[in-house]
Order: C-alpha cells, then sequence, then structure tokens
C-alpha cells in the first residue's frame, strides 16, 4: 500500500490515527506506579499515517519525562500532538475537536506550513508549532514541557508573522472603531487612568471634552462588563491587567 493510499484511509472520514498499538505496546513495557505524576507529562499522539505516528512514538517514549497515553485514555493527556504533512481540511476538523477539551493543550508538529494557516492556527487554539524537519527529540521533549507549563512555542519566522499579523489587526480593525486588543477601549482606559489620579466626573468630563452623563454612563458600563464593584476596583483591575 502506498502512503498516499494509507493517508487516504486513515483521513477519509476527518479522523486521525489516535495513540494505538505502538503507543500502548510502549505504554506497557515501562508502567510504573504512580504514572503520569512526579513531573512527567502525559502525552496523546495524534498522526494521519502509520510511518508519522511510529516516528513520534519511538522519540517520545524512551524518555522518562513522558508518559504516553493509550486511545481509551486520550482525552485525559495533558498535551496532544497532532503530526501531519500540512494543514488541511481533515486537521482543521481534528484540531477543532481537540480545542473543546479544555484538559488538553494541542501542538502541532508540521511538514509544510503554509502562510495562510497562522489565522487557522490561532482559531484552533494551537499552543505550539514545530516543524517535522527540525523535530529532533529534544525539541519535541522542550515543545511537550513547555505546552505543560502553559508556554507557547513557535519558529522564530511564524512568531514574526504572528507579531506582524497583530499588529495589523490592531492597525485597520480596531484603531480606526477606537478600540484596543485589551478589553478596555482607548476612551476607557483613559478615563479609568483619570480615575486613578484623582479625579472626579466633573473634573473627568472636562479633560476628555465628554458630558458628565457620558463619563458616568462609561465608568458604568466598564464596572458592568468587567463585574467590578466600584470606581476603586475598577482602577485596581485596569492596572493589575497593565491596561493603564
Amino acid at each position: 500500500m502506498t502512503m498516499a493510499e494509507t493517508k487516504s484511509r486513515t483521513t477519509e472520514h476527518g479522523q486521525y490515527r489516535r495513540p494505538g498499538t505502538a503507543q500502548r505496546t510502549a505504554r506497557t513495557a515501562r508502567t510504573v506506579p504512580g504514572a503520569g505524576t512526579g513531573g512527567r507529562v502525559t502525552v496523546a499522539v495524534y498522526a494521519e499515517d502509520l510511518i508519522l505516528q511510529t516516528g513520534m512514538v519511538h522519540q517520545l517514549r524512551m524518555r522518562p519525562e513522558i508518559e504516553l497515553i493509550p486511545e481509551a485514555e486520550a482525552e485525559k493527556a495533558q498535551v496532544s500532538l497532532v503530526v501531519v504533512d500540512m494543514v488541511d481540511e481533515a486537521t482543521v476538523q481534528l484540531l477543532h475537536r481537540l480545542q473543546r477539551n479544555t484538559s488538553t493543550r494541542t501542538g502541532l508538529v508540521v511538514g509544510f506550513f503554509e502562510s495562510g494557516a497562522l489565522q487557522t492556527m490561532i482559531e484552533c487554539g494551537v499552543a505550539a508549532v514545530l516543524r517535522r524537519g527540525e523535530a529532533d527529540q529534544d525539541r519535541l521533549i522542550h515543545l511537550v514541557k513547555a505546552m505543560a507549563n502553559g508556554e507557547g512555542v513557535l519558529p522564530g519566522d511564524l512568531l514574526g508573522k504572528l507579531l506582524d499579523h497583530v499588529s495589523s489587526l490592531q492597525r485597520t480593525v480596531l484603531d480606526p472603531r477606537g478600540l484596543t486588543l485589551s478589553t478596555l477601549t482607548a476612551r476607557e482606559a483613559e478615563m479609568i487612568r483619570l480615575v486613578s489620579e484623582g479625579f472626579d466626573t466633573s473634573e473627568i468630563a472636562q479633560k476628555t471634552s465628554y458630558s458628565e452623563r457620558t463619563v458616568k454612563n462609561v465608568l458604568h458600563e466598564v464596572a458592568t462588563r468587567l463585574e467590578l464593584r466600584n470606581r476603586a476596583h475598577a482602577v485596581g483591575y485596569a492596572m493589575r491587567h497593565g491596561l493603564i
């Protein structure tokens, strides 16, 4: 059977080969009391064909930091690794399904990463990306441990593209509407900053050229939306989150 035929069989229903025989064997061979504890990271591997599945399992199974999870327990893994040639429709379906499982973080090991796939990756909640050609054992372990610690990992060029994407979003979409990427609009942040400096409603109205009624409404909207008790709480919230 050719690789193309193998891929067709494993993806024809939008499903990928889940942790299977090779992964169960690896787990059985090194089962120890307290599996998944002592700093080990539980990992489930999803690959689009047997060759990719076997290769990834071989890289991970001998490392003491990793516990490979069998198919029946895949949903409980701390980290899900998706191994593909490229991000296609079947991959997106899988990533969206994994995104619904809030107990696992998803990493993508990909052969070819198209520039347009960056937006898709963000929408699917992918926490880390590694090109397959660079996926040696040490880099894989770094990726898995970083995700388990709540961190993200991107190749340098993709990180640059992500920052450019965010900058473009702020410049072309949010700025014209007076919005920011934070939870506050530019107007809201300015008014809360003035509150933090001790100005009352009338003084804020004078400084911002809004009516006192508008100032009150804006501050009330912020407090309601963010479930804040009062102006002092709003100032504290904005300062803790670096919004002012």
